[in-house]
């Protein structure tokens, strides 16, 4: 492994000239830049850049534009007033590896093959396009930094340079086309100087799609030295629901293991297993929160280097912005962390756009349900690219709702999650959402199922499933949620197979 620490030149971090910008190095590891037909030069004006900026495990409401009273992030809210902000952003499996395999196919993870985040299914199905591979066809220059987390190597990307798995926060190893390096300092300041230099060092005569993926705010929250003491004298609230059980809830949901009283992140730092369960799910929401906000701090400021770039070299006009997160998470309802489930809090995540040149700013959104599967074809709708067949039916391109004209939207989407056995026990489930109700069916036997009114009840407290008052919309449902699976070419090869117990 390749060392390329340096001292440290602001801050506490020492940032290093990174392989992506040395061209002995950039020859070391194969990161020639590949050429493009010559019938394309001259036509960036008419063909964005992109910029798709991805966080991991952030939620929703996690940034002062969603509404957030302790945690203030001007970067994303700078995304959001220049653009659009969606309120009513889902992914449509919580879950790391298929959430990023499904932004990059614009398919749902029972097609792309990235079902779960074991090694065995963190493959990504190779026969499949990728909006980045077909940029890069067209003559877009394509680089990858940051987070991938799938179990096969990027493809469709110019210059890449990865989180090995999950990474690790301080003094992070990387991967550059292939060459593992170590780089010093916390991982959101390394990951976008990559982005940084990536921008700096591309060809001028091509336009560019950079994924710009952060390893924030992932576990086990580990802050910059920077921001180690921010909201130090800050109470988090606790959410309304935060001491709800799971009593009446299905069988697989109370065999979750996801409470934050049990969290083993925080025994290190003074909450023993030993003492009361209230005091320790109290003291360990109040460290969990205050390091969830903090490693978001980094990303923010991070980010507004990255977009301060655009603004400098008068890129911002012709660049599409897309902001989000892999999945959404839980911080305290039910008592509970992690993501995974179907609830609100899990499935909800941030999702900005901006594009000055086509995007009016100042937009919020409440009318659209948008899908993390609708990223991929937005970007090759405003690129010019045509959408393969094969993603068809599985998203949308954002593209008449971000510029307000008419159009036909979806009613309805599908919900998928596979993973058990496997961390926090989480059942396997597949789900319809609409703008008013969600079906939740539990795969496993027993099977179950949850039904929720979400306009009477938006916390999710209640299912009314055996309610006779909703047997009509019950029954509704279950028929789209086997419409939705036809349509988006589920084969049901896994239909009738018990799944593995926890």
């Amino acid at each position: 492994m390749q060392e390329l620490f340096t001292p440290s030149r602001d801050r506490e971090r020492a940032v290093v000239h990174t392989p992506l910008n040395r061209r002995t190095a950039l020859r070391a590891i194969g990161g020639a830049v590949a050429g493009f037909p010559a019938i394309l030069r001259g036509q960036q004006a008419r063909r964005p850049n992109v910029l798709f900026v991805m966080t991991d495990d952030q939620r929703w409401d996690a940034m002062s534009c969603a509404g957030n009273k302790i945690l203030k992030t001007p970067n994303m809210d700078r995304i959001a007033s220049g653009g659009v902000r969606f309120e009513n952003a889902f992914v449509t499996n919580s879950l790391c590896a298929p959430s990023r395999a499904t932004i990059v196919t614009g398919v749902y993870s029972h097609l792309h093959g990235v079902r779960t985040n074991t090694a065995a299914s963190r493959r990504l199905n190779p026969d499949l396009p990728t909006f980045p591979g077909l940029l890069q066809k067209a003559g877009y220059h394509t680089v990858l930094v940051g987070k991938w987390h799938i179990a096969t190597d990027p493809t469709g990307f110019d210059q890449w340079c990865i989180l090995p798995g999950q990474g690790i926060y301080h003094d992070p190893v990387m991967i550059a086309n292939g060459a593992r390096i170590r780089l010093r300092g916390h991982v959101e300041d390394v990951i976008a100087d990559q982005a940084l230099e990536t921008l700096r060092s591309r060809p001028k005569n091509q336009p560019f799609c950079l994924l710009y993926q952060c390893k924030s705010s992932h576990r086990a929250w580990q802050p910059a030295e920077r921001f180690a003491n921010a909201f130090e004298n800050v109470n988090i609230p606790e959410p309304k629901l935060f001491d709800v059980g799971l009593e009446g809830r299905p069988q697989s949901i109370r065999h979750t293991d996801m409470q934050i009283a049990d969290m083993p992140d925080f025994r290190q730092r003074g909450v023993p297993p030993d003492w009361p369960t209230d005091v320790r799910k109290r003291m360990n929401f109040q460290t969990f929160m205050k390091n969830y906000y903090r490693v978001l701090l980094s990303v923010d400021e991070n980010l507004g280097r990255v977009l301060d770039y655009l603004d400098q070299q008068r890129l911002a006009e012709n660049t599409i912005v897309i902001y989000t997160s892999d999945n959404g998470f839980f911080a305290g309802e039910y008592g509970m962390f992690d993501k995974r489930l179907m609830y609100e809090p899990s499935i909800r995540v941030p999702m900005l756009v901006r594009y000055p040149a086509a995007v009016k700013p100042g937009q919020v959104d409440k009318d659209h349900m948008v899908l993390n599967n609708d990223v991929a074809h937005t970007v090759l709708d405003y690129c010019g690219i045509e959408r393969p067949q094969v993603m068809r039916n599985h998203g949308e391109s954002w593209r008449p709702v971000l510029e307000g004209r008419p159009a036909e939207w979806r009613k309805s989407w599908l919900y998928e999650y596979f993973e058990l056995p496997g961390p926090h026990c989480a059942p396997q489930q597949r789900g319809v959402r609409t703008s008013r109700y969600k079906l939740i069916s539990y795969i496993q036997q027993p099977q179950e199922y949850e039904f929720f009114d979400l306009e009477k009840d938006p916390e999710e407290q209640r299912s009314v499933h055996g309610d006779p008052a909703y047997r009509n919309q019950v029954a509704e449902l279950k028929i789209e949620l086997e419409r939705l699976r036809d349509l988006t070419k589920d084969d049901r090869s896994e239909d009738g197979v018990k799944p593995g117990a926890c």
